[in-house]
Order: C-alpha cells, then sequence, then structure tokens
C-alpha cells in the first residue's frame, strides 16, 4: 500500500514560516526588555507576514507596546498632575512604572512632600521598609500633617507593628518642644 504525501508544513521545511517565527521570537523578547519601539516594529512585520495565527498574537503584544509607548510619551502640565497619575499607577499594581515616575519627579521637584511620601507608600508597599520609613521622615520633615495622613493611610499597613514608624506618627510630646532656659538667679534681686 503506498503511503499518502502529506502538505503539512513542518517549522524546518518552511524557511518564510521559521522568519516570521523568529520575527515574532525576537519581538517577544524586546517587550520583556521594556525595548516597546524595537518590539513594535519586529511584531508590526509579524502582523504583515502571512501566518494568521501568528498576526493574531503579535496583534494582542503589538498592542500592548502600543499602550507602553503612549506612557511614556505623556505631558503632564503640573508635577501634582504626574504625581496624580503615578497615584494611578499604584492603584493599578504597576509599582515599577510608578518607581519609574517617582523617580523623575523626585529629580524634577526634590523638596516635594508629596513625592516623598509616594516614594515611601511605594517602598512600604515593595516590601522595602528602611526605605519607607527614611521616606516617610523625609516626607513629615517637609510637612507634618503627613504624620496624620499617614495614620490612616493603608499603604503602610505592613509597618503598623515596626516601632521606628510609631515613633514617626506619634512623636513623644516633650520631645519636639524645646525646655526653656532657667532663669539667671542673679538678676533675681
Amino acid at each position: 500500500m503506498a503511503q499518502k504525501s502529506t502538505t503539512k508544513h513542518t517549522l524546518g521545511s518552511d524557511p518564510e514560516l521559521n522568519q516570521v517565527l523568529q520575527t515574532y521570537e525576537a519581538g517577544l523578547r524586546a517587550l520583556q526588555e521594556h525595548k516597546y519601539d524595537k518590539a513594535k516594529a519586529l511584531l508590526q512585520k509579524v502582523v504583515a507576514g502571512g501566518n494568521r495565527e501568528l498576526a493574531d498574537r503579535a496583534g494582542v503584544h503589538l498592542h500592548a507596546c502600543t499602550q507602553q509607548l503612549e506612557r511614556e510619551t505623556m505631558q503632564f502640565k503640573t508635577s501634582e498632575e504626574h504625581y496624580d497619575y503615578v497615584v494611578s499607577l499604584l492603584n493599578l499594581g504597576d509599582y515599577v512604572g510608578a518607581r519609574e515616575h517617582l523617580e523623575k519627579l523626585a529629580k524634577q521637584v526634590p523638596k516635594a512632600d508629596y513625592v516623598a511620601y509616594g516614594l515611601a507608600a511605594l517602598d512600604c508597599l515593595t516590601g522595602h521598609s528602611e526605605d519607607s520609613l527614611r521616606n516617610l521622615a523625609r516626607a513629615i520633615g517637609l510637612n507634618p500633617a503627613l504624620r496624620f495622613q499617614a495614620r490612616n493611610d493603608s499603604d503602610f499597613q505592613n509597618l503598623s507593628e515596626d516601632p521606628r514608624f510609631t515613633e514617626l506618627l506619634y512623636p513623644d510630646p516633650g520631645g519636639e518642644t524645646p525646655v526653656p532656659p532657667e532663669p539667671d538667679v542673679g538678676d533675681l534681686g
């Protein structure tokens, strides 16, 4: 009995498919490395290629690249508006993106209490307790009213049992007010 010949292509037998697959894989690597421009160019080649299944998959990743590139090119009118965007990233759980933006803000407005506070919250959420305490102390130094905000902020839940955190939020009342000088006994008579 004669064997039927199959027209099914294997990976090694179709050089065009091989090339599209390699381009797709290179696009995914670039995406994982946060090289969105490069990934976008590679994935666009895959979408334009002849393989429908790979084109569909590449389209999903291409959309992700486009979104990331749009985020990077955002222009903010004020540092406060930029900080509001950071808060939205924190709420979405995008801690990497939030840190990138907070670091930019820290360079732009180094004395902004809200930036130090945001870094403190992010550090706490990501398990960097020492950095969180340092940034929170800096924020409170810039704006003592942040002490009251931090008391009710769930972002600092991981520090709630740390005595250093408690000391920052509830300082010793006698430790903040200077002791008046003793009157000179020679001046009384």
